[in-house]
């Protein structure tokens, strides 16, 4: 096998944030198949963040992001297993990406256990009239309505929505990602998200969608 160039491990590197010991493990053990060793290195960061999910998170940070010119809050806490962790750039700058994500896509829930039964019902309901009306054949009716009530699912759970600095990832992903890179688990605790005049009757500004095209800038 020909050797491993130090270019290509520094590429892999700044792609997925690893160590670069990680790194030119995992293109040693992929013959240096760059696509390969980019999925090896995800399935090692899943499995390190499934060994770390039943650890205590107590530590963490409770981080306010305001949108600019104060049409938009955000009021999260994050946990961490240490307090040294907490302190970490990596682990500050992922709950800043949390923060601005809830402001620009504005999740109703954490996680979809969170989700009310009555309200998965109700929805349900809502999704099988839908069905109904647009005159799908009747064997089709239940796995449409599953289908439509899991796509609003995916809407409204914060760790079920494509990450908006990276929609190639949920952002489940990408707090499995950066617990595999910070080697302690990481859970998203609550949030609150406040928006100016919000249930009020008023102009129509997208405030969200302004807020979701600056983070899909910062990259």
């Amino acid at each position: 096998m020909a050797e491993i160039s130090a270019s290509l491990v520094m590429k892999l590197r700044q792609d997925t944030g690893a160590g670069i010991v990680d790194c030119k493990a995992a293109l040693t053990e992929t013959a240096g198949d760059y696509q390969k060793a980019l999925e090896y290195l995800e399935i090692k960061k899943k499995a390190k963040a499934a060994k770390k999910a039943d650890r205590i998170a107590a530590e963490g940070l409770v981080h306010s992001y305001i949108h600019q010119g104060g049409r938009i809050g955000v009021l999260c806490e994050i946990n961490i297993e240490t307090d040294f962790a907490a302190k970490s750039p990596g682990f500050i700058d992922f709950v800043k990406d949390v923060c601005l994500h809830i402001a620009a896509t504005g999740p109703q829930f954490v996680s979809a256990d969170e989700v009310p039964e009555s309200l998965k019902a109700q929805r349900r309901e809502v999704f099988r009239q839908q069905t109904i009306e647009e005159g799908k054949p009747e064997k089709m009716l239940e796995k449409i309505t599953e289908g439509k009530l899991e796509k609003w699912l995916k809407e409204i759970v914060l760790l079920d929505q494509s990450f908006v600095k990276n929609p190639e990832l949920t952002v489940r992903a990408h707090l499995e990602r950066t617990t595999g890179e910070i080697g302690e688990k990481i859970s998203i605790r609550r949030f609150a998200r406040f928006e100016l005049g919000e249930g009020m009757e008023k102009r129509k500004d997208n405030f969200a969608e302004e807020v979701a095209a600056q983070a899909g800038g910062a990259h």
